[in-house]
């Protein structure tokens, strides 16, 4: 597809989503969800407009796109693993479990296997802490996680 036609496409979806949420009360949060909804991540591309159509600089839109890690700048695999890095899932193991599920996967925080089957993100809550450590799969939680038990999670997630 050409690049200008695809960002037209992501110009014309934005105005629309943008046009049916503006006049909810704190309508920034809503749009950008409904943006990643449509899109798979916030496109760069939607940010000006929504800035523009809010009456907010870029700088406080970007700021609230990157300040929540639920939000995402580029698409995501099909499976989303993330790997808790608080307080409690640290002191249980967690940092032993972080590496592990970055060598399974061959993968950084943030970066999705070649294959586009699982991207890789840090969380930084579970609320799992009594069962700690903690990983998520597409919102399925599990906790209590070795090394054996994460490997599983990820054969799962490579299906």
């Amino acid at each position: 597809m050409n690049v200008h036609v695809k960002a037209d496409a992501v110009a014309e979806r934005t105005l629309a989503i943008v046009a049916e949420m503006k006049r909810l009360e704190g309508p920034l949060l809503p749009i950008l969800h409904a943006l990643q909804e449509e899109f798979g991540y916030v496109p760069e591309a939607a940010l000006p407009l929504v800035a523009s159509e809010l009456n907010l600089s870029r700088a406080e839109v970007h700021g609230v796109v990157t300040f929540y890690h639920e939000f995402r700048n580029h698409p995501a695999g099909r499976h989303t693993l993330r790997i808790c890095r608080a307080e409690a899932c640290q002191a249980m193991g967690g940092r032993d479990i972080a590496e592990h599920a970055c060598d399974s996967l061959g993968v950084d925080w943030h970066e999705t296997t070649p294959d586009g089957k699982v991207t890789l993100e840090p969380v930084y809550c579970l609320g799992l802490c009594s069962i700690a450590p903690a990983a998520q799969l597409d919102g399925e939680l599990h906790g209590r996680l070795d090394k054996n038990t994460l490997s599983e999670i990820i054969r799962e997630a490579r299906r």
